[in-house]
């Protein structure tokens, strides 16, 4: 059984990846340090209110599955089997197949021979055994790669506040505009949405938790919480400490394999600091992949519970769910050597955004007494809202700069609900009574 603190260690290792190590080389191009840091506090306050939000829904309904069982239990069956798909085939195994391909391509720079792809499949095989064995061998591999990444971000930050500037930056953008910069402002909020995503993490495994009516939501807040507060402590050695000039080092990312944290750590240390870096950022996304091989195959599990995937595919709480985990491996690396996986997170990106959108949604459901469930308190209520709100004007700009992300969102949701209009009717019905 998971307690608080791996329930917290599995949302920051969910959390902390290569996005906050980038971000900000984007966002001084447009934006000077006050405006940048400005940001990060308005990105994370939008996530600890989809957290609120999911603290609130988690106490309504203790139960694994995430999406799949909220909103199969507070909205309506077919939603809540779409998500379940959707969360099988782009929710976990291709943000872990894009995972591990960066890992394999991070290892190369570190002297490594092997392909990067090879280098991703290996761990994905090792991360799926690990987790596979057993609970015991699951929890203590997470717990282990949790306290590695949060060491060396820790070190990282630790390292750059004492030894690295202290006066504040007087750098201007190369493209600054008079006054507030609107336009850039918002945009980066979806470089900051992603650097933050995965604070829902806990809530997919939540009967795994020993007190999950109390344990679950506590993680969710406890871990974005120090999530944020180590996000804007790392925000402020990148500007700081980079020019715009040299921050722009993030536009060669994939052919270079630099971050801000690469030039940072080079400056304190020679190349002795960008190999320690380099380090770090496999750390990093080994970490990731491990929460997500994880997390993903709780909703599997729950899945099959509930006789929409084979039998097979579910598991006792008290055990990992094996087939489940080997289930999501082969997805994630079938995924590695498609050669298509980055230009399918691009195109599909924007629906786990939506579903935990229609999931906050759910808050107000239950408060008009369409569920008989006990209402919510305001403050989720607003909490849900903020986000909600938010979720859509990603949604929105999303769809306005790339039309085709409607269309693969349209298919996606079709094909699903109506695989579920053709399920029998008995096996409709197993949700419908929940």
């Amino acid at each position: 059984m998971l307690g608080l603190w791996a329930g917290v260690g599995l949302v920051i290792a969910n959390m902390v990846g290569a996005g906050v190590f980038l971000s900000t080389g984007f966002m001084a191009q447009d934006m000077g340090p006050g405006w940048i840091m400005a940001a990060w506090i308005v990105g994370g306050t939008i996530a600890l209110a989809g957290t609120i939000a999911y603290a609130a829904i988690a106490k309504l309904v203790p139960r694994s599955g995430g999406e799949y069982r909220i909103l199969s239990e507070l909205a309506h069956p077919a939603l809540g089997y779409v998500a379940g798909w959707t969360s099988l085939l782009i929710g976990f195994s291709a943000p872990v197949a894009v995972d591990a391909i960066a890992a394999g391509s991070f290892a190369q720079t570190l002297g490594v021979g092997i392909d990067a792809r090879w280098i991703g499949a290996g761990l994905v095989v090792l991360l799926t055994v690990l987790h596979a064995i057993g609970m015991s061998s699951s929890v203590w591999t997470q717990n282990a790669l949790v306290l590695l990444k949060i060491s060396l971000v820790v070190g990282f930050t630790g390292a750059g506040l004492i030894a690295g500037k202290h006066a504040w930056p007087t750098w201007e953008p190369p493209h600054a505009v008079h006054g507030f910069p609107l336009a850039a402002f918002m945009s980066s909020l979806f470089y900051i949405a992603f650097a933050f995503s995965g604070w829902n993490a806990a809530i997919y495994a939540a009967e795994e938790f020993k007190a999950p009516l109390k344990n679950v939501p506590r993680a969710m807040l406890i871990g974005c919480a120090l999530v944020a507060i180590l996000y804007l402590l790392v925000n402020l050695v990148f500007v700081v400490n980079l020019t715009p000039e040299q921050a722009s080092v993030v536009f060669a990312y994939e052919s270079k394999r630099m971050t801000l944290g690469h030039l940072i750590m080079k400056d304190l240390l020679g190349d002795l600091g960008a190999t320690i870096m380099s380090l770090m950022a496999v750390a990093l996304f080994v970490s990731a992949m491990s929460a997500m091989i994880f997390a993903g195959p709780r909703i599997y599990a729950a899945m099959a519970r509930d006789g929409f995937l084979p039998r097979v595919f579910a598991a006792p709480k008290s055990q990992a769910p094996l087939a489940s985990v080997f289930l999501q491996g082969v997805l994630s690396i079938v995924l590695i050597f498609t050669h298509q996986v980055q230009q399918v997170l691009q195109n599909v990106g924007a629906i786990p955004t939506l579903f935990a959108a229609l999931t906050s949604l759910c808050l107000f459901r239950v408060r008009l007494g369409r569920t008989g469930l006990p209402p919510p308190p305001l403050a989720a209520l607003a909490a849900a809202l903020v986000f909600v709100a938010s979720a859509a004007w990603m949604l929105y700009f999303g769809f306005r700069g790339s039309t085709h992300l409607l269309a693969w969102m349209a298919v996606i949701g079709v094909t699903a609900m109506a695989a579920y209009r053709f399920l029998p009717r008995s096996r409709r019905s197993v949700l419908d009574r929940d």
